[in-house]
């Protein structure tokens, strides 16, 4: 069945090439059974459209006689203006989808018509009140976009010169500590020399270090000892006149 169905689409032509398992052979009925079934509605939609073209067929040449025959009226018979005046109303009939040339039929018509037109009208409004909306709403996201990319760009620039003033610390800070174990390798060498002409260990670098680290410990072990130092310095140097100002100050108390 396929293949006789494949025939008859691609006729004289040859059939492309396909795998032939179980698989495709079920997907091309599917879709054969489709087709078939589409060309069944379009043959029946083609017969119906005949029978109804049929049926205005016979219906326009029964009235033609009609007016032909009783009015005496025929398209020929008409003047221009009528022609166009009939024209006009078969076109305006077409338009507006009615059944009839009736004046109920127009009114019927016209009146859909315009409450159609009113919806699209209504629905149009809504749509340029979203798109006013979303107008708006674009026009800020860009603004803010903007903003955004140059509050980036600002950041970008002051990352770059933070970047650079911290390469230049990064440098002189490896200066520093290069000059500065320079400096300790040069100490440590000359402190040797120093010993070893018979310098007094006491007056290295690392004792005088020492020296100064036991200095301020020890003043600051001294400062509570001189607070309480002072209070007696007000005093006379003399006992008796220590007893009358001791005196004096019990007399004010």
């Amino acid at each position: 069945q396929v293949t006789l169905w494949l025939k008859k689409i691609y006729g004289d032509m040859p059939i492309p090439e396909y795998e032939v398992n179980e698989r495709t052979v079920d997907i091309l009925h599917e879709v054969m059974e489709c087709n078939e079934e589409t060309d069944r509605d379009v043959a029946l939609l083609i017969e119906d459209m005949k029978d109804q073209a049929t049926k205005y067929e016979a219906e326009a040449n029964y009235w033609q006689d009609i007016l032909g025959e009783s009015l005496g009226l025929s398209v020929g018979s008409l003047s221009q203006e009528a022609a166009m005046v009939l024209n006009d109303l078969v076109e305006s009939a077409m338009a507006l989808e009615v059944e009839d040339t009736s004046l109920s039929s127009f009114y019927c018509a016209i009146n859909y018509m315009s409450s159609e037109l009113f919806k699209i009208k209504t629905k149009n409004q809504e749509m340029e009140l979203k798109l006013k909306t979303l107008t708006t709403k674009l026009n800020s996201a860009l603004m803010m976009e903007k903003q955004l990319k140059e509050d980036i760009k600002k950041i970008e620039e002051s990352q770059k010169a933070e970047n650079a003033k911290a390469q230049s610390r990064s440098k002189n800070l490896k200066f520093l500590e290069a000059k500065s174990e320079d400096l300790k390798i040069k100490i440590m060498d000359a402190e040797k020399q120093l010993i070893a002409r018979g310098l007094d260990q006491s007056l290295t670098h690392e004792a005088l270090m020492k020296s100064s680290e036991e200095l301020a410990t020890l003043r600051k072990e001294i400062e509570p000892l001189k607070k309480e130092v002072k209070s007696y310095l007000d005093l006379p140097p003399s006992m008796p006149l220590a007893r009358v100002m001791v005196e004096e100050e019990r007399k004010r108390l």
